[in-house]
């Protein structure tokens, strides 16, 4: 604050300008207002004028400065004060006058060169167009470039400075304006040539009138009808080819089995352009100005319609911190009207912030459609899964033998079983029970039991969670006689193993007995952490460790991503995730290591983060019907009935050692010495044994577990140690 006086702030706490810039602002418009009043109602004959003895003496100064640029000036004074009043600072503060100083005199002069002098021979002409200041410049502007040059360097000028000062682009101008002149030209030219094609006929008319053959009947000619393509008409064309053609033809699968063709499924409904220009033009406008009322001065530089959502990609200005962008998501949705608002800031490789709100009209996203993409059908892996499209339109498909695994979480209603069902049937339009074999693990017994049946499940539906364990043991012992195989042949991975299996069976004459892929299908993990949580981890992270080269690749889905139940290792073992619309910031930090889930729309709106990277994609997935999964299925069964894996479709049996095979030669020696140990003591505890044979806290339980299913040791008893019952 100055010592003497009050002093005008430019911008308050907030960084909005205060009341000092519209005092200016009123100011500078009341005095471009009386200038043009002036100089309007200015008469030097009479000598008189509306703006009284001022107005007088100020346009006879303007007059006799400038010239008729004098006329310019009260509008350049206007522009500069509409910027005060909308609370709009200029980049350069400086720029702004000094242009219009440049405008004003190069303008006067230009006038002076052209209509003071004549403008052929450049002689005196008598008026004074550019007044004493464009007459003075013009002088030696001639001198130096002579008349024709100095007039296209002053031309220039004027343009270059309208640019700086405006904003506003002659290029762009030029292009607008281009279509009107061009029919103009047009016209004026068809006019004059169809004028002179009636005076030529009339002149030769009656001179070639005996020699022209009878005249014919005159050819009329149509004008072909304007043709919109609907999806309708394409699928008619489509239906018209045969059935086989429908299905995807990447490959012919060997066996008796054939693809399902994709009639099986709905036609997506009919789309037409929904793109409204004008609308995403007014809300670019409400998104600035929302943003301008936050003191966030800025402009949005492009726009991306999408199915779902739009993208605004708003450019702030010089000094914006975008953090203050991400908290007004709010009251953005506020302004919009819309039900949430993702921000992007910034993104990635570009210096804007994206802000995506969702569209009035969403578009619905079918199966078909997506199997009909070329980026689906092109894809040679028998485990290519279509998610959806983007936030443009455009297929999204990913590739689950490169994930390997998949984690998706999404809270109910969010599509997350909808999705996983479109994952599962997009693989069985791929891949017959020879390529791909699934093992379906549905708790809830709601959403996987429908693909009971079909001839690519290794067991029937497990709906028990104490038997999931059991068959995901199963699994993990598969694993283990597949690398051995594969060590046996030199293979590094399942594809190497076939390929060498098939040169060697094709060799001999014999038909090839491949692996197939392995996709364990969990719809609820949080059922089975409950149950069998210690087990369900310990196979489940060991598959995720290592079953990625035997074809062996896992989709976990969960609606409650809480920490027990999303665990640290697996998450961690789990790099492709998947995110539904969820209830917090916390789930969606527990999902994705990043916020966003939280604002999205549901309805299979997702965030999906690829293998590899940290750079979430929204993807809006896929809708399935009910109807088209039952016609699917039943199309599968028909074909054959499945043959179930003895080992997995075993019950468990109470206090077994079924598991013992897969404990390891190692494990059984340590287990050995242990219960050497144990039948000289009393007493016996997991720490003693971890202690003893230094080994980890869980081989030693393991121990302990054993022994007593064995019957060597006793019940525990709380923090006790266990009592020795066979001893030496």
């Amino acid at each position: 604050m100055a010592k003497n006086g009050v002093s005008l702030k430019t911008k308050n706490e907030d960084g909005i300008p205060s009341v000092g810039l519209e005092i200016t602002g009123i100011a500078l418009l009341a005095v471009a207002l009386y200038a043009a009043v002036s100089l309007l109602s200015y008469s030097e004959a009479y000598g008189t004028s509306w703006g009284g003895f001022v107005g007088i003496y100020l346009s006879w100064a303007l007059l006799k400065a400038i010239g008729y640029t004098a006329y310019i000036f009260p509008f350049i004074l206007a522009f500069i004060s509409f910027g005060f009043l909308l609370r709009r600072i200029f980049a350069f503060r400086l720029a702004v006058p000094v242009s219009f100083a440049f405008f004003i005199l190069s303008a006067s002069t230009l006038l002076s060169q052209m209509l003071d002098k004549n403008l052929f021979t450049g002689g005196p002409s008598g008026s004074k167009a550019g007044g004493l200041a464009g007459a003075f410049l013009s002088r030696y502007f001639t001198d130096i470039l002579g008349y024709t040059g100095s007039v296209i360097i002053l031309i220039a000028i004027v343009l270059i400075t309208i640019l700086i000062a405006t904003g506003i682009s002659v290029v762009r101008i030029a292009v607008w304006a281009s279509p009107y002149a061009a029919a103009v030209l047009g016209r004026v030219f068809n006019g004059d040539k169809a004028e002179a094609g009636v005076e030529d006929e009339a002149e030769t008319g009656e001179d070639t009138a005996a020699d022209e053959p009878p005249a014919q009947k005159p050819q009329t000619i149509k004008t072909a009808p304007v043709i919109h393509h609907s999806r309708e008409q394409g699928e008619q064309g489509k239906k018209k080819e045969p059935e086989e053609k429908e299905r995807l033809a990447f490959s012919n699968p060997p066996g008796s089995f054939q693809l399902p063709p994709l009639s099986l499924l709905e036609e997506p409904p009919s789309k037409q352009d929904c793109v409204d220009s004008k609308t995403l033009l007014e809300n670019s406008k409400v998104l600035e100005k929302t943003l301008l009322d936050f003191g966030i001065e800025g402009r949005v530089l492009e726009v991306r319609p999408g199915p779902i959502v739009t993208m605004y990609e708003f450019e702030p200005a010089p000094g914006v911190k975008v953090g203050r962008i991400v908290n007004l998501s709010d009251d953005l949705a506020l302004s919009m009207k819309a039900v949430s608002i993702r921000i992007i800031a910034p993104i990635p490789g570009k210096a804007v912030v994206g802000i995506e709100i969702p569209n009035a009209k969403k578009d619905l996203i079918c199966l078909r459609e997506m199997l009909e993409s070329q980026l689906f059908s092109k894809n040679r892996s028998r485990l290519t899964l279509a998610l959806g499209k983007d936030i443009s339109g455009a297929p999204y498909v990913a590739d689950l033998s490169r994930m390997p695994h998949l984690l998706v979480a999404g809270a109910t209603g969010s599509g997350k079983s909808v999705s996983v069902n479109a994952m599962v049937l997009s693989i069985l339009f791929k891949a017959t029970p020879e390529d791909v074999r699934f093992l379906m693990i549905d708790p809830k017994m709601l959403e996987l039991t429908g693909y009971e049946g079909i001839p690519h499940l290794l067991a029937p539906v497990i709906t028990d969670p104490k038997r999931a364990a059991g068959a995901l043991k199963s699994v993990v012992t598969e694993m283990g006689k597949r690398y051995k195989s594969m060590a046996e042949k030199g293979a590094k991975n399942i594809e190497k193993y076939n390929q060498i299996i098939s040169e060697e069976d094709s060799g001999n004459g014999d038909e090839a007995k491949k692996l197939p892929y392995i996709v364990v299908i969990i719809d609820e993990l949080a059922d089975l952490m409950m149950t069998s949580g210690k087990d369900v981890e310990e196979c489940l992270v060991r598959l995720s460790q290592m079953a990625r080269a035997s074809g062996i690749h896992i989709i976990i889905a969960t609606q409650r991503p809480s920490v027990d139940v999303v665990t640290g290792l697996i998450k961690t073992n789990f790099p492709a995730r998947m995110a539904f619309q969820l209830p917090s910031k916390t789930d969606s930090r527990t999902v994705l290591d990043a916020a966003g889930a939280e604002t999205l729309l549901g309805a299979g709106d997702m965030l999906y983060l690829p293998p590899g990277t940290s750079k979430l994609q929204r993807v809006h997935g896929v809708y399935v019907s009910e109807a088209e999964t039952k016609r699917v299925t039943e199309f599968w069964k028909k074909q054959g009935t499945p043959v179930y894996d003895n080992v997995i479709t075993a019950e468990p049996q109470e206090g077994g050692d079924d598991d013992t095979d897969d404990l390891g030669a190692e494990f059984m020696q340590r287990y050995k010495e242990a219960v050497d140990v144990a039948r000289e003591l009393e007493m016996i505890s997991t720490s003693y044994i971890q202690r003893r044979f230094r080994i980890g806290y869980n081989t030693a339980a393991r121990i302990i577990e054993k022994m007593e299913s064995e019957g060597i040791v006793g019940p525990a008893q709380g923090s006790r140690p266990r009592e020795v019952l066979r001893r030496g």
